[in-house]
């Protein structure tokens, strides 16, 4: 075809990548940005001193002893990493079926917000899972009652792990155990013994996912899972609606943030959540995610540092406003250094 003969004489009028030519023009459209204050750092923690434990199925990912923890966190701090959850690996002498080292005031992770908290205090917010899988001998988030898991009286448990972890000195908690009715019973215990300022993170939109397995390997809870499925309480991949039915009973409940939980095979979920709610949304790029992008790297299939970039600017685009991810310092690292996508 003759473009020049085209009726308008001018086709095509509208030339898309006239912005797209120049480094200086794309940064002025840019639409979305991703900056450290949109990462969360997940780190695992573990007894001991100057005890640092690589996880196989996580590579980069180490297991830290509190005094590490503490010097890694400084690290992250001067990257701008804003926030750090922390995950501890209890050990196996100290799980029980009714997971009474979560309500230990001294508990692994009790001990080590103290210590970040001595160390760093406002510099960083620190954030507590609320669930008992970690502490459990069955490896399930929930009080185990003639096999099933027992709603009701895991709230009670639940409750009493929050306000341990908010006395530690925690900012925000964050129930992941998916029982209905956590998210008012939290919030009602905290504000009970005046811990009406410490946030709920709640991990609303939960899905039952097969990319947990090397977060279960770092944590320890694997094998005391087993063959065991979490699908009564998690919620089934295949439901969207049913999101926003659990997003809209959270925030009922008192919730300040909400996540959905994977990321990258959810984010159409993740969507939906910020479209429809349009207050504070947050994604967690699980350990399944990590795992594939650095499988893949290692394999020179994938650029790491795009790869992983690619993927932390499509939660932003999304609708996140912060990302939990294992990337998060390396991901900051690259930001500090004026790296894009």
């Amino acid at each position: 075809m003759d473009w020049q003969s085209a009726a308008t004489g001018r086709f095509p009028a509208t030339r898309l990548r006239r912005n797209r030519r120049h480094g200086w023009s794309r940064r002025l459209v840019r639409e979305h940005r991703l900056t450290a204050d949109d990462l969360i750092w997940p780190v695992f923690v573990h007894a001991g001193q100057q005890r640092r434990e690589a996880i196989d199925s996580m590579p980069g990912v180490d297991r830290l002893s509190i005094d590490l923890l503490v010097e890694a966190v400084g690290g992250a701090i001067e990257l701008g990493i804003p926030a750090v959850a922390l995950f501890p690996v209890t050990e196996a002498g100290k799980k029980t079926e009714d997971a009474r080292e979560a309500v230990n005031p001294n508990n692994l992770v009790c001990q080590a917000v103290r210590a970040v908290k001595a160390a760093h205090g406002n510099s960083v917010g620190v954030i507590c899972d609320v669930a008992l899988d970690p502490y459990s001998s069955h490896g399930h988030d929930g009080l185990v009652r003639d096999g099933d898991v027992a709603n009701d009286e895991t709230l009670e448990v639940l409750c009493r792990q929050a306000v341990v972890q908010a006395e530690a000195g925690c900012d925000v908690v964050a129930p992941s155990d998916m029982m209905d009715g956590r998210i008012g019973a939290v919030r009602q215990a905290l504000d009970a013994v005046g811990l009406e300022r410490v946030q709920i993170m709640s991990y609303a939109a939960k899905y039952a996912s097969a990319f947990y397995g090397p977060f279960r390997d770092a944590v320890g809870s694997a094998a005391n899972l087993g063959q065991g499925s979490k699908d009564t309480y998690q919620m089934d991949p295949a439901n969207g609606d049913e999101a926003l039915r659990e997003v809209a009973l959270d925030w009922d409940e008192g919730a300040d943030m909400v996540m959905v939980k994977p990321g990258m095979p959810y984010l159409d979920i993740l969507a939906r959540v910020k479209r429809a709610f349009a207050a504070p949304t947050f994604v967690y790029q699980v350990s399944g995610e990590y795992a594939m992008l650095c499988a893949a790297a290692e394999r020179g299939w994938l650029n790491r540092q795009r790869a992983m970039l690619e993927s932390l600017l499509a939660f932003k685009r999304a609708g996140a406003d912060g990302i939990l991810t294992y990337f998060a310092v390396e991901a900051a690292g690259l930001l500090r250094q004026g790296r894009e996508v």
